[in-house]
């Protein structure tokens, strides 16, 4: 869909549920004089000013639709850059549909989804690394992914970016100098070798730090897995900290598996308690376990727990070699049961827990956690990117430098070396949308919810 900017649109900003209250935000050209005419008790509302908030009666023709209080916002001064509002309404589904039908009938069009966060980056209210960043605040599953989410919202990654374009900019000036003035500096010895260097280790933590950033915006999937009876149920209700899964010393209770959403040490986790592994003619309880072999082929991580009042069977061991073979990292072993006496020690590697009274499960969560982000780099308080987008692009950059520099040391003709300087500024500049295009925009926009 491509969106005319100038257009009075309105859009639900709250889900579209029962509430206590909901809010619709209308904005764009005119957007304050078409609401004026809906509304009951004193006139046009922009012309008292941005930033006020005035109590009305939205009305149908004679009829009164709804009390509601009206937050204006003017040019500039607002979240899309031109005059808008926030209609508070009471959020019965009624109220809502009558509202935005009024609206549509009064010359409002339905907005489509981030078009709100894109008229603020048409208007120069923010680059695309925050618009991006809206969307991520509104998709954090966890506190931590919304503190990081928030840190990219505040400019940090456009400060980055910003910074990386700036030394660029300045060794591309040196570079034209050059080609404009080839006497002075034949060898091209004016690049700044430590400029470069520095560039190119920013924006190569930066693509780094994509692998961190993703798990926490977009988690990992955890089966819990071993022999019957060994208490996989039971850590699964207590890391949910909800009674979702039967717990019962009847091997072969779990016969399907189970799935919960958990935050562990600030990562969305999808948490699956599947069927205890053991030789049984049972056909629901062979399918269980069938189910289970693709919950494990599928999973991220897989929690492997062993009863500890008893020694690990032969079923146990193949199991845990065969989650191992390769060199599996995506491993943590559990050794469960360790408040009960007849407990054995714990073999080296696994964590010791109790499922049912809850020790060690601090140090589980941890294990977990870091196994999940054994991969990622480790974080040094500088922002991390979510953005598969901003990922790609720092790569190609960096790979047009490395060009860059592969060729300036070849003795490549400076006109040649320029080509390659300018389309690593030009990926930098997408990032930010100092460079863009509509397909773009219209691509990332469209995973946006509507009224943002």
């Amino acid at each position: 869909m491509i969106y005319t900017p100038d257009d009075p649109i309105a859009a639900l900003a709250t889900p579209l549920a029962p509430s206590a209250l909901a809010v619709i935000r209308v904005s764009g050209a005119g957007s304050l004089a078409l609401l004026s005419r809906l509304l009951s008790g004193g006139g046009d509302i922009g012309r008292r000013g941005g930033n006020t908030i005035h109590r009305r009666v939205i009305r149908d023709g004679a009829e009164d639709v709804d009390e509601v209080m009206v937050a204006v916002y003017k040019a500039p001064r607002s979240y899309t850059g031109e005059d808008g509002a926030e209609i508070f309404c009471h959020g019965s589904l009624p109220v809502m549909r009558r509202i935005m039908s009024l609206l549509g009938r009064s010359g409002f069009r339905p907005a489509g989804p981030g078009e709100f966060t894109q008229r603020a980056f048409l208007r120069g209210k923010m680059d695309l690394t925050r618009a991006e960043a809206v969307n991520e605040i509104v998709r954090a599953k966890t506190d931590r992914a919304r503190g990081l989410a928030l840190q990219r919202l505040s400019g940090a990654i456009e400060g980055r970016i910003r910074e990386a374009r700036d030394n660029l900019v300045e060794i591309r000036a040196s570079l034209e100098v050059m080609i404009d003035y080839p006497d002075e500096d034949p060898g091209g010895g004016a690049v700044n070798e430590v400029i470069l260097d520095r560039t190119i280790a920013l924006l190569a933590g930066l693509a780094k730090s994509y692998a961190r950033g993703r798990i926490y915006q977009e988690g990992a999937s955890v089966a819990i897995a071993g022999a019957t009876n060994s208490g996989k149920s039971s850590l699964f209700n207590l890391l949910l900290k909800q009674d979702r899964a039967i717990v019962s010393e009847i091997h072969g209770t779990t016969r399907d598996y189970l799935e919960g959403v958990v935050s562990l040490e600030g990562i969305p986790m999808r948490l699956f308690d599947t069927a205890g592994m053991r030789d049984s003619s049972d056909p629901l309880e062979r399918e269980g376990m069938r189910r289970t072999e693709s919950v494990l082929e599928g999973a991220d991580l897989v929690v492997f727990i062993v009863d500890s009042t008893r020694a690990a069977s032969r079923a146990d061991e193949e199991l845990l070699a065969r989650l191992a073979n390769g060199g599996r990292r995506g491993l943590v072993r559990a050794w469960n049961k360790t408040d009960l006496p007849e407990s054995r020690p714990a073999p080296a590697g696994f964590v010791r827990i109790s499922a049912l009274t809850g020790e060690g499960i601090q140090d589980l969560e941890r294990a977990i956690s870091t196994a999940v982000l054994i991969d990622a780099p480790a974080e040094t308080g500088e922002p991390l990117l979510d953005s598969e987008r901003q990922r790609d692009l720092i790569e190609r950059s960096l790979a047009a430098l490395a060009r860059f520099r592969l060729a300036r040391e070849g003795g490549m003709p400076l006109d040649c070396l320029a080509v390659d300087l300018a389309e690593a500024l030009e990926a930098l500049g997408e990032i930010t949308g100092e460079v863009t295009s509509t397909e773009i925009l219209e691509r990332m926009f469209s995973t946006f919810c509507v009224g943002k």
